[in-house]
């Protein structure tokens, strides 16, 4: 694969819960190694987290791509109106951006950010925030590349199995 390789997102079907619930699980012990140290990773039990994204491929809650190398399925976003309380109706959030680790650095998460900004925008949306672990830098200089910056009054701490990691807010407008 070289470094111009373009990566074919589109929206996700039934079929492929099973595939992002694997990739999610695989994708979380990986990101999340550095911040947890040697305290255990808790993963979801696949046939639940295969059920949550069968679900929410199956009602659009949230609207679920994926990205392609080939056939096969590399990456997954899920994105729809923020959860947060108090935001107006404008306000899309990304719910979950995973790669898989192997094509980490190599246009995967670009292509699923921007086809999560397309889809937001015809949902009619004008901003868009994602949640963050302050300390997972990948993921952070990820979504600062990509124009969000840190809401500094959202940070909060969020239980991980028996850790507890800091997490952040970012925002930005999707003009």
């Amino acid at each position: 694969m070289s470094s111009t390789t373009t990566f074919k997102v589109r929206p996700a079907t039934l079929r492929d819960a099973k595939t992002i619930a694997e990739l999610h699980n695989m994708t979380v012990r990986e990101a999340y190694k550095a911040l947890l140290g040697d305290t255990p990773i808790p993963t979801m039990p696949l046939d639940k987290r295969q059920a949550y994204w069968r679900e929410a491929i199956e009602y659009s809650e949230p609207q679920v791509q994926v990205a392609l190398d080939d056939d096969k399925i590399v990456g997954f976003v899920g994105f729809d109106r923020s959860r947060d309380k108090g935001t107006p109706p404008t306000m899309g959030e990304i719910w979950a951006i995973y790669v898989t680790p192997d094509y980490w650095a190599k246009g995967v998460g670009l292509a699923l950010w921007d086809a999560a900004r397309e889809g937001l925008q015809d949902e009619g949306c004008t901003h868009v925030s994602v949640w963050v672990p302050i300390a997972n830098e990948r993921a952070m200089r990820f979504h600062e590349l990509a124009g969000f910056k840190r809401e500094m009054s959202t940070a909060k701490t969020v239980p991980i199995g028996a850790a507890k990691i800091e997490e952040i807010r970012l925002k930005r407008a999707l003009n």
